[in-house]
């Protein structure tokens, strides 16, 4: 039984640290790329929305591979998931199922944070 614990601890381990480092890398592609700018200037939205939403993303994915800080980080990244699926719906773009596959992966790492806390306090 330890021994499946482990694995699924390395399994979700390595999932948050997949999750976290693409969603920063495309936070920081999506806040400094001109032609991120561009695309945004197109859809009508103020030049101040895109580093704000971008910086928040970035500050997120950082704090989600913090182990000490993962859950708020966790709560931050779907607080922008859900901003940039409303401003995509808004816009008629309805392809947000990357959008949906992130969320769903951080709130499955979530909730093994939740789980691996309550195991490790059983076991005492």
């Amino acid at each position: 039984m330890k021994q499946q614990l482990n694995r699924y601890s390395i399994s979700v381990s390595g999932l948050r640290w997949a999750v976290g480092l693409v969603v920063l890398l495309e936070s920081i592609h999506f806040t400094f790329s001109a032609s991120a700018a561009h695309h945004f200037a197109q859809a009508g939205l103020p030049q101040w929305a895109r580093p704000a939403l971008g910086g928040t993303e970035i500050a997120a994915a950082l704090l989600s591979l913090v182990p000490a800080a993962s859950l708020l980080g966790g709560y931050l990244l779907l607080i922008v998931f859900a901003i940039a699926a409303v401003l995509h719906f808004l816009r008629g773009e309805f392809d947000v199922g990357s959008l949906i596959v992130y969320g769903m992966a951080v709130i499955v790492c979530m909730a093994h944070r939740n789980k691996q806390s309550v195991e490790a306090w059983d076991e005492r």
